[in-house]
């Protein structure tokens, strides 16, 4: 494979927007590994992210542990698939970081999905048990007041997955 071929894929949306699933997906088009925040995070901190301040203080010692080594994968012609929400700039400017260093393409898939709909799914999905986390309402609500659309400024290379109800 060329350094062009190799990529780099992300995800941005709000909780239960889909992510996940659109990145199952993609690994397959793209014989892509997935690593996924919320598993590290509830391997290494089990029963420790209960708040927001948590996720951010865990989340932060995952990306700093796998940033070198997601880029030594890039750079060895291996595709990587992450499931790390880019759902801020500062996110963003991260794994911005990690392709740039590893000199290889990527694609950030930014999926529109309503409140609602993500509400609904989330439900679903707490209802389930087969999440690493369950995240209540209110937890969406404080998360999702975060939330930064990606922008023309940032320079991504943006695939839109806009939700259409049927």
């Amino acid at each position: 494979m060329t350094a062009q071929e190799i990529k780099l894929l992300l995800v941005c949306g709000k909780i239960a927007s889909g992510k996940s699933t659109l990145l199952a997906h993609l690994v397959k088009d793209h014989s892509a590994v997935v690593l996924s925040e919320d598993h590290w995070n509830a391997t290494l901190f089990p029963g420790k992210l209960k708040t927001l301040e948590d996720y951010v203080k865990y989340s932060a010692r995952v990306r700093q542990a796998l940033g070198p080594h997601i880029v030594s994968l890039l750079q060895h012609g291996v595709s990587v698939a992450l499931d790390f929400p880019a759902n801020t700039v500062r996110d963003r400017k991260w794994l911005k970081s990690l392709y740039e260093a590893a000199g290889v393409a990527h694609e950030l898939h930014y999926l529109s999905v309503p409140d609602e709909v993500c509400k609904e799914r989330l439900w679903v999905r707490n209802e389930a048990g087969e999440h690493q986390f369950t995240v209540s309402e209110a937890q969406f609500d404080q998360f999702t007041k975060y939330f930064e659309s990606p922008t023309v400024d940032e320079a991504f290379n943006v695939i839109l997955h806009d939700f259409h109800s049927t």
